[in-house]
């Protein structure tokens, strides 16, 4: 999932954004689940050196289920993002966000409305993330690629809108902070 949506930013799909605490905190996930994320961090922050992003302070009276997510909403708010792309929405209410201007969405409903708007560029993230994959050993079909990569939306719609036509054309938002701790 997260390399399909760096490379749909590297298409200038979007403007990812993150800050040095969410990095940590990704490090972090991926050291309890007995994965080494450094590299690929170095690698992302030198691809998007635009996208670190650090909060000005602490927003108080924000009132977030889990209140060691309130740097994610520092750091959106700070970079001028509009949305956050997190796969956790239960720690993002709508409500909550919607207060200071932002949104949470899941990263399978992010991905597909990219691809209904431009899907040439998303295809060709996922048809990328196909190619690693197989060069890293994993024969898999692109239907058990989308399924491990959790984005069920984005491969219906891929299927149904394969080869047809024109898509529209996609809009400039502000800029997001990528999901934590996805592959």
């Amino acid at each position: 999932m997260r390399e399909i949506l760096i490379d749909t930013a590297a298409a200038d799909l979007f403007q990812p954004v993150w800050s040095s605490r969410i990095l940590d905190e990704w490090r972090r996930a991926a050291i309890r689940q007995g994965l080494e994320a450094g590299a690929e961090i170095a690698l992302l922050q030198s691809r998007f050196p635009q996208a670190l992003a650090e909060p000005g302070g602490r927003m108080f009276g924000l009132d977030l289920p889990d209140p060691a997510d309130l740097h994610v909403v520092e750091t959106a708010l700070a970079a001028g993002a509009k949305v956050i792309v997190t796969a956790n929405l239960r720690d993002f209410p709508r409500g909550t966000l919607g207060a200071v201007g932002l949104r949470a969405i899941h990263p399978d409903e992010y991905l597909r409305d990219l691809y209904l708007r431009a899907p040439e560029p998303v295809s060709a993230a996922v048809e990328a993330t196909e190619v690693r994959a197989r060069a890293a050993g994993g024969q898999m079909g692109r239907k058990e690629l989308m399924r491990r990569a959790r984005l069920p939306r984005l491969a219906k719609a891929m299927a149904r809108l394969d080869g047809a036509g024109d898509a529209a054309p996609l809009s400039q938002d502000s800029p997001i902070v990528p999901p934590r701790g996805q592959n």
